[in-house]
């Protein structure tokens, strides 16, 4: 039997989300296989034990402080006693301090194997600007882009609309979910998209809109990966954080897409491309646009993709005949095999 942590909640506007993934993960998990712990990360940063009944909608002040003792054999503590060792922990983070190489980069010194990318690749692919720039140098499509960084002067929207067009992206460069993201078509919308995305991160995108079908197809594997068939969203103007996740979204995910055969091969050949042009390990999800000339360009690359009863990640897999509980074993494994 594995000893099994498990990292949720997190500091970022993807707390709840995060939870949502950890709940259904602890329900999927073969308790015949696993012995697992949860440990909830609070919005203010506080690490708290988390027993299963008590998992709620947030991590505040319920659990036992978790103390992190770098440099012991076993470094989870609670003040009486100690967690004992973890043979691997599956961060289910989503988001800044969880999904852009923070946490990754903990247990690497804590020398724990982990789920997932580890710090480089999630890092790069969480910025993404970075992310662009190396798809970009590897011969991979992706959309037109600015950059706005915080405290510098802010282009006017026609000088924007003359680059990139009259329909553009505004985005924080270093955030999951939609969260601070708009699609702005005037002048009128302009400077408060800006502000808003600025709220949570120091620089921000401005990316042309891609006329095309979103689609997204999931990723695994170490030294050699594997892709999925294609799934895709179907949301109107754009795929928004209330469209992710509210039950009144009128968002439609088509699992699998119905997308010509001839472009299913590239589409797959293109996220594992993506895939390891970053240097992902583990899993990832790799977002893609294809334009009705059958152009392809990736939009972001996701290292901790949702986990929820909804979510896309696994959903693509059980198409191909993988079911949840069978995909966390592998994910597991091949962060064990990496750990090795």
């Amino acid at each position: 039997m594995k000893n099994l942590l498990i990292l949720c909640g997190g500091q970022s506007p993807e707390h709840t989300i995060s939870i949502r993934s950890a709940k259904n993960i602890l329900k999927a998990l073969d308790k015949g296989k696993y012995r697992m712990t949860l440990i909830g990360i609070s919005q203010k940063g506080d690490w708290r034990l988390i027993e299963e009944r008590e998992i709620a909608d947030e991590i505040t002040n319920q659990g036992k402080e978790v103390i992190i003792v770098p440099g012991q054999k076993d470094p989870f503590q609670l003040k009486e006693s100690s967690l004992g060792l973890f043979d691997v922990v599956f961060p289910i983070l989503h988001g800044p301090n969880g999904e852009d190489g923070t946490i990754q980069g903990l247990l690497k010194l804590l020398k724990i194997p982990f789920v997932g990318p580890s710090v480089l690749s999630s890092a790069t692919s969480m910025d993404k600007d970075v992310t662009k720039r190396l798809l970009r140098d590897s011969g991979i499509k992706v959309a037109e882009w600015r950059l706005i960084h915080q405290g510098e002067t802010i282009p006017t929207y026609d000088e924007v609309k003359k680059q990139l067009g009259n329909v553009v992206f505004v985005k924080p460069a270093n955030m999951g979910s939609s969260v601070g993201v708009h699609r702005v078509t005037s002048g009128t919308e302009w400077l408060k998209a800006v502000n808003d995305a600025l709220k949570y991160d120091r620089k921000i995108l401005v990316e042309e809109s891609i006329k095309g079908r979103e689609l997204e197809c999931a990723v695994i594997g170490n030294q050699s990966p594997k892709a999925t068939g294609v799934g895709e969203v179907r949301s109107g103007n754009f795929y928004s954080f209330e469209e992710k996740y509210t039950s009144s979204s009128h968002a439609e995910i088509v699992i699998p897409a119905n997308v010509d055969e001839r472009h299913l091969p590239e589409l797959k050949q293109t996220a594992i491309k993506a895939y390891k042009a970053l240097d992902c390990e583990g899993m990832s999800r790799v977002d893609m646009f294809l334009t009705e000339d059958g152009e392809i360009l990736v939009n972001e690359v996701n290292t901790i993709p949702g986990f929820t009863n909804i979510s896309m990640y696994p959903k693509l897999w059980e198409q191909e005949g993988v079911n949840y509980s069978d995909l966390l074993d592998q994910l597991i494994h091949l962060a064990i095999e990496r750990g090795a």
